[in-house]
């Protein structure tokens, strides 16, 4: 007589499989922005891909000011089709290409700011350090008294500016990400959407990621 196999522990369960380890569940890491205390002169804001408004949908801004009285700078990468040396004539030999005024932004467009680079450890006078390597020109000034000391120079017509708070209010909505800036930058031959990919793509994590994002939804 056959004997019956003994029936299985019924809490036992089927047999496991061999434990292989578990993966971990794939972490996304969180798109920083920076904040206002990253805010300072020489440093970019950035238009992340939410801010709409026209005016500085996909900009870059160079920032020249920054205090408890508001925000000042300029938006990089807007040539107009004015010359300089319509304008200024003296100043045309020294300019980067293109040798035109650039749109700096929407406040006094009808008023002349003038970037430049030197190396100079004491600069001329004339010049006005704003961080680094990039001051301020004194258009007034003669420009043969500070020719030899400039690496690079453009001007800008009107700035961009934010009143005591209006900027605070616009990072904490995630409108614009703030970088540091690079002296490079202020006479880049890129414009428009190439420069913000490329300020976009050398930074790191998530915001590097957006730098293949249209730079302005709204041109979509």
């Amino acid at each position: 007589m056959t004997p019956v196999p003994a029936s299985p522990d019924p809490e036992s369960g089927p047999p496991g499989r061999p434990a292989t380890g578990r993966r971990r569940p794939l972490t996304v890491p969180s798109l920083s922005i920076g904040c206002l205390d990253d805010v300072c002169p020489g440093s970019l804001l950035v238009a992340m891909p939410s801010l709409a408004d026209p005016t500085f949908a996909g900009t870059v801004v160079y920032v020249l000011d920054h205090s408890d009285t508001g925000t000042l700078g300029v938006v990089l990468g807007r040539p107009s089709a004015v010359e300089i040396r319509d304008v200024l004539p003296g100043w045309y030999d020294l300019a980067v290409d293109p040798a035109v005024f650039h749109v700096g932004g929407p406040c006094e467009t009808d008023t002349a700011l003038c970037l430049a680079l030197t190396d100079a450890a004491v600069p001329a006078e004339g010049l006005r350090r704003v961080a680094g390597r990039v001051h301020l020109v004194d258009l007034d000034a003669d420009p043969s008294l500070v020719a030899d000391e400039l690496a690079g120079l453009r001007v800008f017509a009107g700035y961009a500016g934010w009143s005591p708070g209006q900027l605070a209010a616009e990072v904490a909505e995630g409108a614009w990400a703030c970088v540091p800036g690079r002296p490079e930058d202020v006479v880049s031959r890129a414009a428009g959407p190439e420069l913000w990919r490329s300020v976009m793509g050398r930074q790191t994590g998530r915001l590097a990621v957006l730098s293949t994002a249209p730079a302005d939804p709204t041109a979509n």
